[in-house]
């Protein structure tokens, strides 16, 4: 997700400096942007108005931001850190005090939209802060690979707002997997079934971007299993905290740990269906 986000701030005239893990990953980035490569996120981070950060889960946050070699060894009072990462909504609440605390200003800011949307620049980013000023700075740099940037409170209620996200897209995908099997069982054209029921009520952005491609059992693209089992944990986690019921989002947060048993962790969240196609 981070290299054509970059590669999008790159091309919008922004200078752009990237730190990733993986050095093949920074140079591959390199031979197709205007980016320098930096060897730490200190590094990346020493001088820059605002630093991005896109990784996996709350403890690669905390060690990107605060680890030995963290962007805050480079971070001035008064720029901005924005994460990217789908994290707990405690672990933004707490990036935003402890960097308060330095003159740094902190948005959450996870996405939606999956590969393709980083690619084609097309993103929907969710956005929390406690300083709206703050936001105000970042979202015209956002818009860079971002078809809709919104604030939605204070911080964490971008976190918040992708757990009601991803609670949905967990439901869609349930139905959609339960009505592809009933359609394959009755023996009907399942593509054909996609290609009407698509034009009516039943419309989602799941059924016609993953509809065919579970009938036909593809799975080796997307967004991966192992990464919606921990989203929908944070969301279930936060759901508890809440009281607010979620008896679908678990039964889906089991059946993807069951796809994980059956070593299905880098398949598509789509691969739901095989649960019923075994």
């Amino acid at each position: 997700m981070g290299a054509p986000m970059a590669r999008h701030l790159a091309n919008a005239g922004h200078d752009v400096r990237v730190n990733n893990r993986s050095e093949s990953k920074m140079r591959e980035l390199a031979s197709v942007a205007q980016v320098t490569i930096c060897s730490s996120p200190a590094e990346a981070a020493s001088g820059a108005d605002i630093i991005m950060v896109c990784v996996g889960n709350d403890d690669d946050v905390r060690d990107v931001v605060f680890g030995g070699q963290g962007v805050v060894h480079g971070l001035a009072r008064g720029s901005v850190l924005v994460d990217h990462t789908t994290t707990s909504a405690n672990l933004a609440r707490e990036l935003s005090q402890r960097l308060g605390a330095l003159g740094v200003e902190f948005v959450d800011a996870p996405v939606s939209g999956g590969q393709a949307g980083a690619e084609n620049g097309t993103l929907t980013v969710m956005c929390g802060s406690d300083n709206p000023a703050a936001f105000d700075r970042v979202a015209p740099v956002i818009d860079s690979y971002a078809r809709s940037c919104i604030l939605l409170g204070q911080a964490g209620s971008g976190q918040l707002a992708k757990m009601v996200n991803q609670i949905c897209i967990a439901g869609v995908l349930e139905g959609l997997a339960e009505g592809l099997n009933f359609a394959m069982a009755a023996g009907l054209d399942a593509h054909a079934v996609v290609d009407v029921i698509s034009k009516g009520a039943a419309q989602s952005w799941q059924m016609e971007n993953r509809g065919h491609t579970m009938i036909e059992g593809k799975f080796d693209f997307g967004f991966a299993v192992e990464w919606m089992k921990k989203d929908l944990s944070y969301a279930l986690a936060e759901a508890a905290r809440l009281g607010a019921p979620a008896p679908l989002a678990s039964d889906v947060l089991r059946y993807y740990e069951e796809l994980i048993g059956d070593g299905e962790s880098r398949s598509d969240t789509s691969s739901l269906i095989r649960r019923y196609r075994r």
